[in-house]
């Protein structure tokens, strides 16, 4: 509406519904719909009503800005958007509240029906099993309410239990282990086979410790503030695996980088943090991500970085049979991402003196 002096004054109101149909806006504002989050609702009052909120030109034009910056969001894609139209960053500390709001709720066991062209079975009887649904991708934080990153479905039942417990699970371990020996066409009794059980139980459970390393105990209060906000690289840190495809070896080298906001974090974190991850089953395309996600959210730096070259024994030893073939994943975040020189500078210091 306009008022008899010319001037529109704009009210922006929150809409909860989550697609509406927007008519009587003023001509700048054409009628379409906008997702949640992103609507504003304009309503215009004449200048100088008792409805009006802002009276004086000055209000007008920021409730008109304001409006303009709502249709301006809804209208573009994410990566083209001003970063000053951006919301405000979540306080820490409720960061921390929704993680451990979410730690608390537990996973309700899915269930699936059978498919419909399964219904009955041959003889026409119909059949009501349901069937398990696969397991969800777990959307957990980088560092858990407990200070565990991405545990698997088991780990804190492994953390958590007792001497008797641990000692019934590696016996069980075990039973397997003499059992695939069998499998194979072994004699587990033979003199060489005979321990063969208890190793190989104990070796795997040293290989996947990295699924009960807390994150917090690892870094253990070793970040610094300092004035340094230039490149900071630690290469060639030696990684050890298991492909949980196979459950054979792949290991190589991750470089890390990060570039610091007035903290840095002591070296030789980086390396064990690499290390608790390479402790689980893997591969090296989470590996890499999960990484540089922990040292981000550890930090908080300006941007992180990763780099892993490897050789997978499951390449090179069955299958394909390729033993000189290498793997390279990559991990950006932050300025590494949004800045191709950024990127550019941290690939040259990783492939000097090569």
């Amino acid at each position: 509406m306009r008022s008899s002096c010319g001037r529109t004054s704009i009210r922006p109101v929150r809409v909860v519904t989550s697609s509406l149909q927007f008519k009587n806006l003023p001509e700048a504002y054409p009628s379409s719909k906008y997702s949640l989050l992103s609507v504003v609702m304009l309503q215009a009052h004449p200048v100088g009503s008792r409805d009006a909120t802002d009276s004086s030109e000055g209000g007008a034009g920021k409730c008109l800005l304001a409006g303009q910056i709502a249709l301006r969001r809804s209208n573009r894609s994410k990566s083209s958007r001003d970063g000053n139209d951006e919301p405000a960053k979540v306080p820490t500390n409720n960061r921390r509240r929704n993680r451990e709001r979410k730690c608390r709720t537990t996973r309700e066991d899915y269930k699936r029906t059978a498919p419909s062209n399964s219904d009955s079975d041959s003889n026409g009887v119909e059949d009501n099993t349901t069937y398990p649904r696969p397991p969800v991708e777990s959307h957990s934080p980088a560092i858990d309410c407990d200070g565990l990153s991405r545990p698997g479905d088991g780990t804190r039942d492994r953390l958590g239990e007792c001497r008797e417990a641990a000692a019934a699970r590696l016996e069980r371990l075990q039973g397997a282990v003499r059992t695939m020996l069998e499998c194979v066409g072994e004699n587990p009794d033979r003199e060489g086979l005979l321990a063969t059980p208890e190793r190989y139980a104990r070796a795997m459970m040293d290989l996947t410790k990295g699924y009960e390393q807390n994150v917090l105990d690892i870094v253990n209060g070793a970040i610094f503030h300092e004035h340094h906000n230039e490149m900071v690289i630690v290469k060639d840190i030696e990684i050890y695996s298991l492909c949980e495809h196979h459950l054979v070896p792949f290991t190589g080298m991750m470089h890390i980088g990060y570039i610091p906001q007035n903290n840095v974090i002591g070296l030789s974190k980086l390396a064990r943090i690499a290390e608790m991850f390479g402790r689980r089953l893997q591969v090296q395309e989470r590996l890499t991500k999960c990484v540089a996600d922990v040292v981000y959210e550890v930090l908080q730096p300006q941007g992180v970085a990763v780099v892993m070259e490897s050789k997978h024994l499951c390449m090179a030893m069955r299958g394909v049979q390729k033993t000189s073939s290498t793997t390279v994943t990559s991990c950006m975040i932050g300025c590494f991402e949004q800045r191709p020189e950024t990127r550019k500078e941290f690939l040259t210091l990783v492939n000097m003196n090569r």
